[in-house]
């Protein structure tokens, strides 16, 4: 798989190949951070589209001043949050089943179905955070992203991300108390 940066520069001259690989290199994580935020409805995948779309559009200005997988999490997260605005302002939340919720996965339950209640119990909780703190533990936690790379990617301080992390934390413990 030719790499990234090559990918990229070919993709500014207009070959749809290398954006087409771009996409293809991409899309699972963008895809994720999505339906993390908002849960495994069909807005994520329009968001993840969305994403490509305005990669596709910025293409000849990206500098690479930062990775892509960076610049396509920004993104994600950002049209994530607007997509909670918006659900807001139409008074529209997700409700919990077990299909919906984020792709939190914190063992494989495939080998442990025992623990399917917990990751649908960890999906609910994830939902109950507020966005600015659900985007915190997707970046930090979900996706291993640094205390530095997460506050770049949200524009915040690192000081920001690293007390809303512990205060999500702990909202996390205590609605998941009965399960641990």
């Amino acid at each position: 798989m030719p790499e990234t940066n090559d990918c990229i520069e070919r993709a500014k001259r207009g070959d749809t190949q290398a954006f087409r690989l771009l996409v293809e290199q991409h899309q699972g994580q963008v895809r994720a951070m999505a339906r993390s935020m908002l849960g495994a409805v069909p807005e994520a995948d329009d968001v993840a589209q969305e994403v490509f779309i305005r990669l596709h559009q910025a293409l000849p200005d990206f500098r690479g001043d930062a990775k892509l997988s960076t610049y396509l999490s920004r993104i994600a997260i950002n049209l994530s949050l607007n997509e909670l605005k918006r659900r807001k302002r139409k008074g529209r939340w997700l409700t919990f089943t077990r299909s919906d919720g984020p792709e939190l996965q914190v063992e494989d339950t495939a080998a442990r179905p025992e623990r399917q209640d917990l990751q649908d119990a960890l999906q609910q909780a994830m939902q109950q955070l507020g966005p600015e703190f659900r985007a915190v533990v997707t970046l930090r936690l979900m996706k291993g992203y640094s205390v530095k790379e997460t506050a770049d990617i949200l524009g915040l301080p690192q000081g920001t991300i690293a007390s809303r992390l512990a205060r999500a934390q702990q909202k996390l413990r205590l609605i998941l108390e009965p399960w641990l």
